[in-house]
């Protein structure tokens, strides 16, 4: 991918991260379900590293207009276990607003598009680095909209997926 594209598809990555990150703290300070409000910041966390990550990367871009040698691909994404520990610790859970499940609605479309954009931008890299960059991003948006789906099943049916992850039981006792 030629650096100018390169570049102006950082751009909108920036953006759409910023917007995402944004999104997802403004739900978790609303919601008043416990689980949903850790939902919101872990991935609200994640997309800050991403953007802290682009920024970096958009930076390194422009100064020597190549792909950076040695650019870090460690990012980690913490969604999955917050949600798995959150099933072991979970009491009562509170009614779900449709706000929340709205909310997450809109999240899954938000992580969709991520990963086809960064799946995208994985298939158009020339360079080993950028591929896996890209297709690092796009598994982690894959992982943040499953997760996401998750959150959906335990808004709208929180006991089953209370039972379903290990939770808390309906033995009938």
């Amino acid at each position: 991918m030629e650096n100018t594209k390169r570049l102006e598809a950082l751009k909108l990555a920036l953006a759409n991260e910023e917007k995402e990150r944004d999104f997802y703290l403004a739900h978790a300070k609303r919601t008043k379900d416990p689980l949903g409000r850790q939902m919101f910041e872990s991935i609200a966390a994640d997309e800050n590293e991403h953007y802290k990550r682009l920024v970096d990367l958009h930076k390194r871009l422009e100064e020597r207009n190549k792909w950076p040698e040695g650019f870090s691909l460690d990012i980690s994404t913490r969604v999955t276990e917050a949600l798995n520990r959150l099933a072991k610790e979970a009491g009562d859970t509170p009614e779900s607003e449709e706000d929340d499940l709205e909310a997450v609605r809109v999240a899954i479309e938000f992580e969709k598009k991520g990963e086809a954009f960064y799946a995208r931008l994985a298939n158009e890299a020339k360079d080993k680095a950028e591929k896996r960059f890209f297709s690092l991003l796009a598994s982690m948006e894959r992982e943040h909209m499953l997760s996401l789906e998750d959150t959906f099943e335990y808004f709208t049916d929180p006991g089953s997926w209370m039972e379903k992850k290990g939770g808390r039981h309906l033995d009938g006792a």
